[in-house]
């Protein structure tokens, strides 16, 4: 994208859109971040190849009019507006692929988010969502997800249904198990789950062929038996497992020899656990070059 192309009016202190902007032919990155507007002009609908817009952290308490208008728009970032809700005119926006609606307060998202068939990144991070709509199964197209820093005490089996996510960013919720629907989700590179509150994971995680980052810091996993499920060493991809500040004994630790299979693991982090005794297995993972924080 070249300069004349995109347009950054990034932290200027606007409370009103310059009446030049909408003469902008050809735009097709306006970037509105970090200013102090309430509104958006009409005249920005000439914009018609608009594809980005940017309007994180403004002033806006509903998505401007204008919104509905472009035709063109792939990207929108409303993030830390005080919208407080997001509306059901959502589903208009049908020709998205990003949308980001993290840190508006949010109780809920709408059904009508189904609507988004071609959405592919959806940012509903830091908001006070307590459960996620079922709609959310029907975007098949979607392949980043964050939905970290809610208070979801459980993901909805809808959530399996994205057959085309590779990243999915649930941490910092009430999670105190992963369901074993997990397993559906075949194309998953990176799985974050920090700070929940897991105490083992299902025997499915095993059938995520194509995992290569896997984040459990902050849960619970030594304190209950079987923190990891021997299907742990099917993971053939994995890169990164770690495991930071879970509450492990050594003899929980000895119930994670498992992880001794994962022969294409790079790091291995089991730091602020209890292990006093590391366990003999942790010799094989070293051995073959892999970084073990203890």
């Amino acid at each position: 994208m070249s300069a004349s192309d995109a347009l950054d009016l990034d932290g200027r202190g606007l409370t009103e859109l310059p009446a030049d902007v909408p003469g902008y032919d050809g735009l097709r990155r306006l970037d509105l971040a970090g200013n102090a507007l309430a509104d958006l002009p009409a005249e920005l609908a000439q914009l018609r190849a608009l594809e980005h817009l940017d309007l994180r952290a403004n002033r806006f308490e509903s998505i401007p009019e204008v919104v509905w208008r472009m035709a063109a728009l792939r990207s929108l970032s409303v993030g830390e507006n005080p919208l407080g809700e997001l509306t059901r005119r959502i589903g208009e926006l049908t020709w998205l692929e990003e949308l980001y609606v993290h840190e508006l307060g949010l109780s809920s998202l709408p059904e009508e988010l189904g609507e988004l068939r071609r959405l592919r990144v959806l940012d509903a991070g830091h908001n006070r969502l307590e459960a996620l709509p079922a709609a959310l199964g029907r975007l098949g197209a979607l392949e980043i997800l964050y939905i970290h820093d809610n208070r979801l005490a459980a993901l909805p089996d809808a959530l399996w249904d994205l057959g085309r996510l590779s990243y999915l960013n649930a941490s910092g919720n009430g999670l105190a198990e992963l369901p074993e629907g997990v397993a559906r989700l075949e194309a998953l590179i990176e799985l974050r789950l920090i700070d929940n509150e897991l105490t083992a994971l299902p025997a499915s995680i095993g059938a995520l062929a194509r995992l290569r980052e896997l984040h459990l810091r902050d849960n619970r996993l030594g304190a209950g038996p079987g923190p990891l499920p021997d299907s742990i060493a099917a993971l053939g991809e994995l890169r990164l497992l770690d495991l930071r500040a879970n509450g492990l004994t050594s003899a929980a630790a000895d119930d994670l020899a498992p992880v001794a299979e994962l022969h294409r693991l790079e790091k291995l982090d089991l730091r602020w656990n209890k292990l006093t005794d590391p366990p003999a297995w942790l010799d094989r993972v070293r051995g073959r070059g892999c970084v073990v924080l203890i």
